[in-house]
């Protein structure tokens, strides 16, 4: 599942080909993915030059000056460049053509993902304006963090992966940052202290930043095949039940938060 990680790799790695170029013609071969494809995007982006890619939480923002193309990829979604003209496949459910002849396609197997459209102030949109600040700026601080968990029975895991509090982490990167600073994901998120808050914090960004370094060597954009090209991970707890602990050697523990899973290392994390 995409987070901001694997989000932001691909912002990165389709920026070279969008950014100054000129949109040509839109294909849409699905309809409806969460929500319905705005239908008038063939007529209102040929023409248009894509200023800018940006990221907001898990959403991909590309910046034309008549308005802004919002992208989420969901469960499965990614994208990739392919030459203009290629088939789509069944899973191929939007084409961007570029005037260079290179072709955006966003595939989604389970079509979670979602397209919209905005003539106004992306930021301002209506999925992105309660999102929190994001993870990797001077914003999100433990100090910050301390505060919005004050008085929170929420477990600590839970917190992490509202976007309101902070911005595109999800499961498995919430359940890696807690192990590298040895917090369990069930903690009351109010029973944590500022040092704790202190020590989250980097250990969030040290874990996102980490994962964004590796996808940007291994990631390929090219790829004409629709299995996501989302790239190897050296988890440490994530999907690791009953393996040992690349620490400790003891077994690795799966848990229940909700109606998602979690993972932790029952030793080294209290």
């Amino acid at each position: 599942m995409p987070e901001l990680p694997e989000v932001e790799v691909t912002r990165l790695g389709i920026s070279k080909e969008l950014v100054g170029a000129k949109v040509a013609a839109v294909a849409i071969h699905s309809e409806k993915l969460r929500s319905l494809v705005p239908q008038g995007l063939p007529l209102l982006l040929p023409g248009q030059t894509i200023r800018e890619v940006r990221r907001r939480g898990k959403y991909l923002i590309l910046a034309c000056p008549a308005g802004s193309l919002l992208l989420h990829l969901g469960m499965t979604g990614h994208l990739r460049l392919v030459p203009g003209g290629t088939p789509p496949g069944a899973h191929d459910h939007f084409d961007l053509l570029l005037e260079s002849g290179v072709m955006l396609r966003m595939n989604d197997v389970r079509r979670f993902g979602s397209i919209h459209w905005t003539d106004a102030n992306p930021m301002q949109h209506q999925l992105l304006r309660g999102i929190g600040p994001e993870p990797l700026t001077a914003e999100f601080t433990g100090e910050y963090l301390y505060g919005k968990s004050r008085g929170r029975k929420v477990a600590l895991q839970r917190l992490l992966m509202d976007a309101s509090i902070v911005a595109g982490i999800g499961n498995i990167y919430a359940a890696e940052s807690l192990f590298r600073c040895r917090l369990l994901p069930d903690t009351k998120a109010g029973d944590l202290l500022l040092p704790d808050c202190l020590l989250l914090v980097d250990a969030i960004k040290d874990t996102l930043s980490v994962s964004i370094a590796t996808g940007r060597t291994t990631m390929d954009f090219s790829r004409t095949e629709e299995r996501p090209a989302y790239f190897p991970q050296r988890l440490y707890v994530y999907g690791r039940e009953a393996k040992p602990c690349r620490e400790c050697g003891g077994a690795i523990k799966r848990g229940r938060l909700g109606n998602r899973s979690t993972f932790f290392c029952p030793v080294c994390q209290h």
